[in-house]
């Protein structure tokens, strides 16, 4: 079971018995925290007894599933590709060095749980807390503070991965991550086409779409659409965009060509969407 996310950043927080989902991959990046419980994570062909305190990395190419023993409270941290990307300006020099996606999927630290000593585990704990309380303001996407307080468990996962004596890969990610090459250039409609994106790859053109498919689970058309589609939704809430803002962003050729996109996918067109969403604003206000 391959698991799709649009959302560049999504933050879960929730206590159980029993896990909600059997064996998976998915699309996106996960930092899982563990705040209390006790149980054995299956993480690819590794079994890592887990306890309170524990912090897990997991990339498209993972597989995994927890076998809880002790009711569990888990703090799922999920980001795709353009998380990082979309925050280039709030970026500090020395963050060039690394890129959190490189450190996700090295496969040593698949291996071993991570050990880190106080004050690190003071800290770990303090800025999962961090995250959750932020997550109910609901802008955690485009949020600096939120965006630091990840960098710093990345900074946290160097310094415990050194006393391991894991080198951390500091150069691009892999070439294969399709999801990523998506999500950079979803605003340039010609180089996503197969005819490009495949030899891009290495992939046959003929044999490209079948490939994504059985890869991700989702016909690779359904998931450009979707994933387009979720970010002009996003456009539209911002009231002070105009309509050729967003078909120029998009690589529409005008407002026309947007217009009839969204609503083959929506079945309204884009201004009855965004009057939608100012309605049911409360205490809205129109503007004139």
């Amino acid at each position: 079971m391959k698991r799709v996310q649009f959302d560049q950043l999504v933050i879960h927080d929730f206590e159980e018995r029993v896990f909600h989902l059997p064996a998976h991959s998915h699309t996106y990046y996960e930092l899982i925290y563990i705040r209390k419980g006790s149980g054995v994570h299956l993480l690819n062909h590794n079994k890592l007894p887990y306890k309170a305190g524990d912090l897990f990395m997991i990339c498209p190419d993972d597989k995994h599933h927890f076998e809880i023993a002790k009711s569990t409270h888990f703090t799922f941290i999920k980001f795709t590709d353009s998380y990082f990307a979309g925050h280039k300006m709030n970026r500090p020099d020395a963050h060039i060095l690394w890129i959190p996606e490189a450190i996700m999927g090295n496969k040593l630290l698949k291996e071993v749980k991570l050990k880190m000593d106080e004050p690190c585990v003071n800290i770990l704990r303090k800025t999962i807390e961090i995250i959750v309380d932020y997550n109910c303001r609901g802008n955690v996407e485009s949020s600096p503070l939120v965006y630091y307080q990840l960098l710093s468990i990345f900074g946290l996962i160097r310094e415990a991965a050194a006393k391991l004596s894991i080198r951390i890969d500091y150069g691009q990610p892999d070439k294969e991550e399709l999801i990523s090459y998506i999500h950079q250039h979803i605003y340039e409609p010609s180089l996503v086409r197969i005819k490009n994106i495949a030899p891009h790859f290495n992939i046959a053109e003929s044999y490209f779409s079948d490939y994504f498919r059985k890869k991700f689970g989702i016909s690779y058309r359904n998931y450009v659409n979707a994933y387009k589609i979720k970010l002009i939704e996003k456009r539209l809430e911002d009231t002070s965009l105009t309509m050729k803002q967003i078909a120029d962003e998009f690589g529409f050729t005008d407002e026309s060509h947007l217009s009839h996109f969204f609503k083959d996918m929506r079945k309204v067109n884009p201004q009855q969407f965004r009057q939608g969403i100012i309605q049911t604003k409360p205490d809205h206000v129109d503007v004139l």
